[in-house]
């Protein structure tokens, strides 16, 4: 029974030395380096095995490293970044602060003292000179800049300039203009204009008023009302041309003066004049269209004919329905209006 005791009791024994259970050896009085302590730690070490293979540990650490390495080199490139920000940033508000800030200058004893020399430098380009009381200059001025004045502008001379610009109103007492003057945009003139010479105008022109001048030359004039002339009016241009016709008979004569728009003709019919058209007026220019022409007897002969008149654009014809007196001196005058 007891051998049987024994042989149930063997395996239990070799289940409790295989399983991975860690049992606290009992205290000894044996030291750390005596062999049997040894031995049992080999004999912990090879029972209860590593938690974790060392295949797995050591990937675990290379990827700890990396990360580690990844995570400097990112914080680097923050660092650097952040430093070229900050100096640029830097630059250029220190760049665009000293082009809009100028310095003032205060004019010292010392300073007033060098403007009694000749040539002298008061301050930089990049300074104000601040005058608070007034300052009368003897002699010239040279602005080798722009000018800029922030009042009145007040000139007891002439104002001598190769050209002036003025964006905003302008006041002047009397404008003398030896040159061209050019306007391009509307020019409202309250008083009196004179011009000495040509005007030109190369639009249209209104005048609300009359319009007083010793001679209007145009190319048309188209009135919108009536026209009142209080003189003579006289027809100018040059003196039309002539053509003889066969009414004059043999030896007979014609003459013409004055214009295309109103003139004398006179005749003088040869022997055995028949009827038909003692002469033909050509116009120096053409009309558009075929004009009114108004002929009146000249003389008591010139009314006993039976005259008529032919006409085109180009002149107009002076004839008879009978046959005129022989030998005989008479006229006609024209006017001629399209």
């Amino acid at each position: 029974m007891e051998d049987k005791k024994n042989a149930d009791a063997e395996p239990a024994e070799e289940s409790l030395e295989q399983a991975a259970t860690i049992v606290d050896a009992p205290e000894t009085d044996k030291k750390d380096g005596d062999p049997d302590v040894i031995a049992a730690d080999e004999n912990v070490k090879r029972t209860v095995g590593s938690p974790l293979k060392p295949s797995v540990a050591k990937q675990t650490q290379s990827w700890l490293l990396s990360l580690n390495i990844w995570l400097l080199l990112f914080v680097f490139v923050l660092v650097v970044a952040g430093v070229i920000a900050f100096f640029s940033y830097s630059y250029s508000k220190k760049k665009s602060g000293s082009g809009g800030t100028i310095n003032t200058t205060t004019l010292t004893p010392e300073v007033l003292s060098q403007l009694t020399k000749n040539d002298a430098t008061v301050g930089s380009s990049g300074q104000v000179l601040y005058v608070q009381s007034s300052a009368v200059f003897t002699g010239k001025i040279l602005a080798r800049s722009d000018l800029e004045v922030a009042g009145n502008l007040v000139l007891g001379g002439l104002l001598n300039v190769p050209s002036i610009n003025v964006a905003g109103n302008a006041g002047v007492g009397q404008l003398n203009v030896s040159r061209n003057m050019a306007v391009t945009g509307d020019t409202a003139i309250q008083g009196q204009v004179t011009i000495s010479k040509t005007l030109q105008v190369g639009g249209s022109g209104t005048f609300t008023g009359p319009l007083s001048a010793p001679q209007i030359t145009v190319g048309s004039l188209q009135l919108g009302g009536d026209l009142v002339i209080s003189h003579h009016i006289t027809a100018g241009g040059g003196t039309p041309g002539r053509s003889v016709g066969t009414a004059l008979g043999s030896g007979g004569t014609t003459s013409v003066s004055g214009t295309d728009t109103a003139g004398s003709v006179s005749i003088n019919t040869g022997g055995g004049p028949p009827a038909g058209c003692f002469i033909t007026v050509n116009f120096v220019t053409k009309f558009n269209s075929t004009p009114y022409v108004q002929v009146t007897p000249v003389g008591s002969s010139a009314g006993g004919i039976a005259y008529y008149v032919t006409k085109t654009t180009a002149g107009f014809s002076i004839c008879t329905a009978t046959a005129p007196p022989a030998n005989a001196n008479f006229g006609f005058d024209y006017f001629v209006i399209n």
